[in-house]
């Protein structure tokens, strides 16, 4: 009397499917996916973590990047960790960069950790975030300021 029928599956009205969707993973921490079929001309820049199947033309700036086999991105990445696994022709900096074997990079790659897979492949320069400081301490330098040269006589002594 007072119980709803249920709906056949033929009559449930279906929700459009979203291209782009924010989720939050086991942790609580939010991540994008940016879908095969979608392509942005322009940078992206998020806070949250990316996953990027897509194509995008343009620079990617966020936390984390996962970016799967079919991907392409023309553009800089800077991301805190990035695991690549299509097209990159680009820049690219990451503390820890994960190159997969279907990876194609066409880019300089600046980074802390890496990890190349067997078969994947990059054409460019490698720099090593340097995250020491110089040993060598710095001693203030008055150019200009004394009008007299200094000049080492036979009397002088360099220690």
């Amino acid at each position: 009397m007072f119980s709803r029928s249920k709906q056949s599956p033929e009559t449930v009205p279906t929700l459009p499917q979203r291209n782009n969707v924010s989720v939050r993973n086991n942790s609580g921490h939010t991540f994008s996916i940016i879908a095969s079929d979608v392509e942005i001309v322009g940078n992206l820049s998020a806070r949250v973590d990316l996953h990027i199947d897509g194509q995008v033309h343009g620079d990617v700036t966020c936390g984390n990047l996962v970016q799967g086999e079919g991907s392409i991105i023309v553009g800089k990445v800077i991301a805190e960790s990035a695991k690549l696994s299509g097209h990159v022709e680009g820049s690219i900096e990451a503390n820890d960069l994960v190159i997969e074997s279907s990876a194609r990079v066409k880019g300089d790659v600046i980074y802390s950790n890496l990890t190349i897979a067997p078969g994947g492949q990059i054409e460019g320069k490698f720099s090593h975030k340097s995250t020491a400081k110089p040993s060598i301490p710095s001693a203030p330098v008055n150019v200009g300021k004394d009008n007299d040269p200094f000049i080492l006589t036979a009397d002088a002594k360099v220690a």
